[in-house]
């Protein structure tokens, strides 16, 4: 299949469809479909994963999790095959990732995007995204505090790429990183004072 030509107007609708996707809430439609109610009024009131743990099924919190991590792998696969540019990639990646941050179905209150980081970075280069993701899961076993591993892993994110040969990714990854701390800004705080919860506890 030939390349197609990837001018402005070409990557502004590859941005726009990686939003369309990322803006798709995954963890309360899989709320609502297995009756745990609305996710937005539970717990902290985050659509992600995390907070769909608090309801007690972790079957729903693997699908969110998933889900949302697959929004991100997807656009990027999918721009990708479609373009067969690496830029095109992560254009889409990016939408995605915003997507999930701002939907425009939930009024711009979206999630906090840690999944859909790692979904992307799986996609755009895989080394990277499995260092990324060991590093989260290490973290997350010692420490117990999902938003730590979330803050650990974005900045050392950064570091992988660089070590392991994907600098063109770098720019993108800091810019994705960034607004996972962006959105991290309450947690940053709890941890600070010793407040933030951890995994499988409660708000």
């Amino acid at each position: 299949m030939p390349a197609f030509d990837t001018g402005a107007l070409t990557l502004i609708v590859i941005a726009l469809l990686g939003y369309l996707l990322g803006s798709i809430p995954f963890g309360v439609l899989v709320t609502r479909f297995m009756g745990l109610g609305d996710l937005r009024k539970i717990g902290s009131g985050n659509i992600g994963a995390t907070n769909v743990l608090r309801t007690g099924n972790k079957a729903a919190a693997f699908a969110t999790l998933i889900l949302d991590g697959g929004k991100g792998a997807v656009a990027v696969l999918l721009a990708r095959a479609l373009t067969g540019h690496e830029d095109a990639a992560q254009i889409a990646g990016l939408g995605a990732f915003l997507g999930h941050l701002f939907p425009v179905w939930l009024g711009f209150r979206g999630g906090k995007g840690v999944a859909t980081f790692l979904g992307t970075l799986l996609a755009l280069a895989w080394p990277v995204g499995i260092a990324t993701c060991l590093t989260w899961l290490v973290t997350a076993l010692v420490g117990r505090i999902s938003s730590l591993a979330a803050l650990v892993a974005a900045v050392l994110a950064v570091a992988w790429a660089a070590l392991l040969g994907h600098g063109q990714a770098i720019y993108l990854i800091v810019i994705l990183a960034t607004l996972v701390y962006y959105r991290h800004l309450p947690n940053i705080e709890r941890l600070k004072a010793g407040t933030e919860p951890r995994i499988g506890g409660g708000k």
